[in-house]
């Protein structure tokens, strides 16, 4: 088992943090994925809220150990790869995984890597929040980080923007909520979904690193992503 890092920080690549070991390891199958560990590089923004980076704190300090000694920190999680696809077939169900777009062979393989990541690196999970799909249900039990919770407020609002407001306001008091409570809580979700709050978009199985200030207003600490495409 091998383990490939990249870290950079707005485009430069920095001097390699004491986080090789921890990334996203890599079998020897033809699936394997790498990960790279990056700094915030874009600001976000909403009609609410703005949510500010601090690339000092993300480039200068662990970002681990920030999540494991810290509080208030939220991982948005994208579902692992799917089957080739976008969105769902017309006519899905929630309550049945046949009418969706559901995981590959190497998203299921990839999900359970993340997993084995935050517990070799003993991320401290008070709580593991899933969409409803069965994607990304499936990806949050393959973590094996925890109790899932089906979660409406991290449904997909890629096809139906009825609610998308009402939902990201939801995940961002949940985030605000948790600002000064040990331990990380999980979110797994859609890409429409984080770039919503983030402004930042993910590959599958990428994540976004998020808190909140005592303010109450979001930021992007880091990102954890894929390389390559698919």
């Amino acid at each position: 088992m091998k383990s490939i890092c990249k870290f950079s920080r707005l485009g430069m690549a920095i001097a390699l943090l004491p986080l090789a070991a921890s990334c996203f390891p890599l079998s020897s199958s033809n699936s394997s994925i790498p990960f790279t560990l990056a700094s915030p590089d874009r600001s976000t923004s909403s009609s609410e809220n703005s949510a500010t980076l601090n690339t000092a704190q993300a480039t200068e300090q662990d970002i681990w150990t920030q999540m494991r000694q810290g509080t208030g920190y939220a991982v948005l999680l994208r579902h692992a790869q799917t089957v080739p696809g976008t969105g769902d077939p017309p006519g899905f169900r929630l309550d049945d995984c046949s009418t969706q777009r559901n995981l590959s062979a190497a998203g299921r393989d990839q999900a359970v890597r993340i997993g084995r990541v935050f517990r070799d690196r003993n991320i401290p999970i008070t709580q593991v929040l899933s969409s409803q799909y069965c994607r990304c249900l499936e990806t949050a039990k393959l973590l094996d980080l925890g109790a899932v919770q089906p979660s409406p407020m991290l449904n997909s609002i890629f096809e139906d923007r009825t609610t998308a407001t009402q939902q990201t306001q939801q995940v961002r008091q949940q985030i605000i909520k948790h600002r000064n409570t040990p331990g990380v809580i999980i979110m797994v979700s859609h890409f429409a979904n984080i770039s919503e709050l983030s402004s930042i978009g993910l590959q599958s199985g990428g994540a976004v690193v998020m808190r909140a200030n005592q303010q109450g207003e979001l930021k992007v600490v880091g990102q954890i992503q894929r390389d390559g495409n698919g």
